[in-house]
């Protein structure tokens, strides 16, 4: 939380301006309310931010007098003295009117006129209290309104000056976006080239694989030519030994018979 040694002070006096603000504009609440609390404010007040939104602490409250005071300048002559005049102006009509009729008819009383007469009395002693309590202009927020044409103009040329570094900013980060951009579709067109080129290789072999096809199909068929010699060499050989095996089969057959034949 913030801290302010009193309201008296610079920035003291600028809280109570937020303060009335916020109190009369946000909040909404009555000329009488606003002015009971911020002189409570100015005089015994340590937390702020028990009654507004200004989380600020006062290590010295002004106390009776000297919160008058400053609540006279800054509240009440600041906020209510075209109010105050106008009810100056407003009982000095009413005086008017009532010494007007007083002169030309007895229906008005010597007490109403004097009456009339205190009250405007009164109002013009208020308002030289009021008055008498004119608040510094230096604690006042700067109005631009107020400021002479130069400044006014460097202020709209210091405003086009930020507008256009800012347009330029953007437009520099737009250039960088188109750059990377223009990057990223080189690369995408790179890879969609490789893509391209992977599957006509894929859907026509190169010469060097039909070659190789070939070369292979040729073994292929020398190696089925083979099998089958080598098929017809052992379907021969077997069938020299078959009969070579009858051969021997029926040479014991006939000797055998001769065998028997010699033996009777």
């Amino acid at each position: 939380m913030e801290q302010i040694g009193t309201l008296s002070s610079v920035e003291g006096r600028k809280l109570l301006y937020a303060i009335y603000q916020e109190l009369r504009y946000q909040k909404q609440m009555s000329n009488l309310a606003i002015l009971a609390l911020t002189w409570r404010i100015c005089t015994t007040e340590r937390e702020i931010s028990r009654y507004t939104k200004q989380e600020v602490q006062v290590l010295h409250p002004l106390g009776f007098f000297r919160g008058t005071a400053l609540w006279m300048e800054e509240i009440v002559n600041r906020f209510y003295f075209s109010t105050i005049n106008s009810f100056v102006y407003l009982g000095a009509a009413i005086l008017l009117v009532l010494i007007g009729i007083r002169r030309f008819s007895s229906t008005v009383s010597d007490s109403i006129v004097i009456a009339g007469v205190a009250f405007e009395a009164m109002m013009l002693l208020f308002m030289f209290i009021v008055m008498l309590f004119t608040p510094s202009e230096d604690a006042l927020p700067v109005d631009k309104s107020e400021d002479d044409p130069q400044k006014e103009l460097l202020y709209e040329i210091g405003e086009i000056a930020t507008d256009f570094a800012t347009a330029v900013s953007k437009l520099e980060s737009l250039g960088d976006n188109v750059k990377n951009l223009l990057i990223q579709q080189t690369e995408i067109l790179t890879l969609l080239r490789e893509s391209n080129e992977m599957t006509r290789q894929i859907i026509s072999p190169s010469p060097k694989l039909l070659e190789i096809m070939q070369e292979t199909n040729k073994s292929l068929q020398q190696f089925k030519e083979s099998l089958d010699k080598l098929n017809q060499a052992t379907a021969q050989l077997a069938q020299e030994e078959i009969e070579i095996a009858v051969r021997k089969e029926l040479e014991k057959f006939f000797t055998n018979i001769m065998n028997n034949k010699d033996a009777k």
